[in-house]
């Protein structure tokens, strides 16, 4: 089984490839409508200075759970709250301040209520951790035993959990390992620096049991956020050939019969929608 779907869903610039001209429009609703899953990353976004933590609005869960089928899959990214082991810092000459809710089982179980009612509609849960130098982590070591122990005080969650990690010297056996023993699942992540999914799948596929998630965003943000000036109704940087290779990986993965939820950002490409269905025309042939 393969869902493809987008990094987000409300775009403007979507119109006449994914919504109509209709005033007031769902866009969930009309987006379900062509894709079975979608990503939601707003909820990330939850740690603030000096010690605050924003947690999903459950009527805007409840909102989003009636706007779509029943069949509809949502990947959400666990907040930021969770995952960041400090508070972000803008100025670097200032130091670190740790983040007292990193792998917070208060904090996450409290999330864990406010989504409560699109329970049965979570593909999984991502926890997304940023590049972890050794002033945040010390090493992998280090940051397994702590999500090891974060794990083991979870009561029994029947939703698949997953991990995005962006230090590629993590990427090796011993992590593997440790994540397959905890059923944890691995997010391939294509940009941010890291090794082509293809390199890295290549090296440990045996790894890959049931179920991964495919995460394209291209390598250069902020350099088609200029050439688009965030219109995204088209292709801006061809990445046909990669594409290409990402589609030939995917037949690979389906015929281990693991399931595949596939994410693509508008800045893969410049059109997240119409990069989607070059990989659905590809995974035809």
């Amino acid at each position: 089984m393969i869902r493809f779907g987008t990094c987000s869903w409300k775009y403007d610039s979507w119109m006449g490839i994914v919504y109509s001209n209709t005033k007031d429009i769902n866009y969930l609703q009309e987006y379900s409508r062509h894709f079975s899953t979608v990503e939601i990353d707003q909820w990330f976004w939850s740690l603030f200075p000096p010690n605050k933590v924003l947690l999903p609005d459950k009527k805007v869960v409840n909102e989003y759970n009636q706007s779509v089928p029943d069949d509809f899959l949502f990947t959400i990214k666990v907040p930021n709250s969770l995952t960041l082991t400090h508070f972000y810092n803008r100025n670097k000459n200032k130091s670190l301040v740790v983040n007292p809710y990193f792998l917070s089982v208060e904090i996450f179980n409290e999330f864990l209520s406010s989504i409560k009612s699109l329970n049965k509609k979570i593909g999984c849960l991502i926890f997304q951790f940023e590049y972890l130098n050794k002033q945040k982590m010390k090493s992998l070591n280090e940051f397994q035993e702590r999500f090891k122990q974060f794990h083991s005080q979870l009561s029994s969650l029947k939703i698949p959990l997953a991990i995005e990690i962006r230090n590629p010297n993590y990427l090796n056996d011993h992590y593997f390992s440790f994540i397959n023993d905890l059923n944890i699942i691995h997010v391939f992540l294509e940009g941010y620096f890291m090794p082509p999914v293809t390199e890295i799948y290549d090296k440990f596929k045996n790894y890959i049991k049931d179920f991964t998630v495919l995460r394209l965003h291209g390598p250069d943000r902020s350099g088609i956020e200029k050439i688009s000036k965030e219109n995204w109704n088209k292709i801006y940087i061809d990445r046909s050939g990669e594409i290409a290779k990402l589609a030939k990986l995917i037949k690979e993965i389906q015929k281990r019969e693991v399931d595949i939820f596939a994410y693509v950002n508008n800045h893969f490409e410049g059109s997240a929608p119409l990069t989607i269905r070059s990989f659905q025309s590809k995974l035809k042939r």
